[in-house]
């Protein structure tokens, strides 16, 4: 039995919780703001779990929980933080500062009962937990977010903001124009070293014979036209992050230079003998798959091992198709506020055919789209003729969805096209329900939903297996 602490101002949403929790065997203790949490918690013996409100009076939950990792005897209890309205914004700054999890309103039994499981699970094998570090700011205004409002974006939201946490390398892997770069800049925001500097290296843009400078620096006369010193990335990284994109495409002799110095956290500038010890985060990123590079021989298999310490894969825009109407909506106000202009909408067939194209180019091709459909549409509501450049046999051919659904209203196609998924994951899964929810990338809750929903539900079928 767990003693679960919930600290939420609205009385209905935490008088439920409470009920549930109970009704699941556990004893719970409740709180309307922060001020009262703390008062309880200096009464009572620490709790097994919290369950905390973004949105409180008077101190904010994010302050709560950096005060909750602060205090002496509550660094270990987990927390999840609870938010009506989840954002890339409140998913990191939750999980860098140490949430356990993070849940939108309204929680599903089922979830709170798998929850809280996983929370006494974890406290048997680990029965007190390093307190967080600490983090700058919030995310300064204008800089690029990763946004997803889907399950499998909020989870690389949180795994984001768990790696943020650390000074552990990551690599980031995923198709071009997923937003590799996006989620480097974020994390080294959400980092214990965003004042330091960010910076970016395109691996697969620098000649061969010029990498080795870039990154390391040279000495005057190192080379023909090398008339001065200059230091190099990792330098000019000092303190911060350096990230290296596309590092699938960095030849083999510089892999071996590379390993060295992220070894031995110095570089030798061209030309010289002296080594210049630095302090660097590294971040790298491709969209080639580096285990079957290790086994042509083609890049370093002890490389891959330093750089994957913390393995971050950012999914396709087809694998996400609930964000691609949010996401051509943001663009669409950021084009207007760049131009000073009204900002335009989408028709109904837009939307549909939007969702239903396979974007091959993913983010990146949906941002382009957008931005070229409201530069040349005439009026403010931008219609299916404005994207006939999206042909619809560009998307039947990348396997998008079938071209009937494109006739049909919203709503109706994206039921259908949901339902199929479920139906075809379900299949894959052998009926397993657990392991069709880990397939789908969402809750096993949310896929109970679901089944019942689209009459897909099966008695016969072991849900826990």
């Amino acid at each position: 039995m767990a003693t679960v602490l919930i600290i939420d101002d609205d009385d209905a949403f935490r008088e439920g919780l409470a009920e549930t929790i109970q009704d699941l065997g556990h004893a719970s203790l409740e709180a309307r703001s922060a001020e009262e949490a703390f008062a309880c918690l200096r009464a009572c013996a620490a709790p097994d779990c919290i369950f905390l409100d973004y949105r409180l009076p008077g101190v904010d939950g994010l302050a709560a929980l950096e005060s909750l990792r602060g205090t002496a005897g509550l660094q270990g209890v987990p927390v999840v933080m609870l938010t009506a309205h989840a954002t890339s914004d409140n998913t990191i700054g939750a999980m860098r500062l140490g949430a356990f999890e993070h849940l939108t309103k309204p929680v599903g039994r089922e979830e709170i009962a798998v929850l809280l499981g996983r929370i006494l699970d974890a406290r048997r094998e680990v029965p007190a937990a390093d307190p967080a570090s600490g983090f700058a700011g919030e995310t300064a205004s204008g800089e690029p977010q990763l946004l997803g409002v889907s399950e499998a974006m909020r989870d690389v939201q949180k795994r984001l903001g768990r790696a943020a946490a650390t000074s552990s390398t990551v690599l980031i892997t995923g198709e071009t124009g997923t937003g590799k770069e996006v989620a480097a800049r974020v994390l080294h925001r959400a980092s214990p070293r965003a004042e330091g500097p960010f910076v970016a290296v395109n691996c697969a843009a620098i000649p061969q014979e010029l990498l080795e400078s870039e990154l390391f620096g040279h000495g005057k006369g190192a080379f023909t036209g090398a008339h001065a010193e200059r230091r190099g990335r990792f330098e000019e990284a000092h303190g911060g992050t350096l990230f290296l994109d596309e590092i699938g495409d960095m030849p083999l002799a510089m892999q071996a230079k590379l390993l060295r110095a992220v070894q031995e956290r110095q570089v030798t500038p061209l030309g010289t003998s002296r080594p210049v010890a630095v302090d660097v985060r590294i971040v790298a990123a491709t969209h080639r798959d580096l285990p079957d590079m290790v086994a042509a021989g083609t890049f370093r298999q002890d490389l891959l091992y330093r750089l994957n310490v913390i393995p971050l894969h950012l999914p396709p825009l087809r694998e996400r198709l609930a964000d691609i109407l949010p996401l051509a909506e943001h663009f669409l106000s950021t084009i207007a506020a760049a131009s000073a202009s009204p900002r335009k909408h989408l028709s109904a067939d837009a939307q549909r055919l939007l969702v239903a194209f396979a974007w091959p180019g993913n983010v990146r091709e949906l941002a382009n789209a957008v931005e070229r459909a409201s530069a040349l549409a005439p009026g403010a509501l931008l219609t299916r003729e404005d994207f006939a450049f999206l042909s619809d046999a560009a998307a039947g051919a990348a396997g998008a969805v079938p071209a009937h659904l494109a006739e049909l209203p919203l709503n109706d196609a994206l039921a259908q096209l949901e339902r199929a998924l479920i139906a075809r994951a379900l299949a894959l899964a052998g009926g397993n329900r657990a392991e069709t929810a880990r397939r789908l990338g969402i809750s096993r809750q949310s896929l109970y939903t679901r089944l019942a929903h689209y009459g897909l539900s099966n008695p016969g079928l072991d849900a826990d297996a």
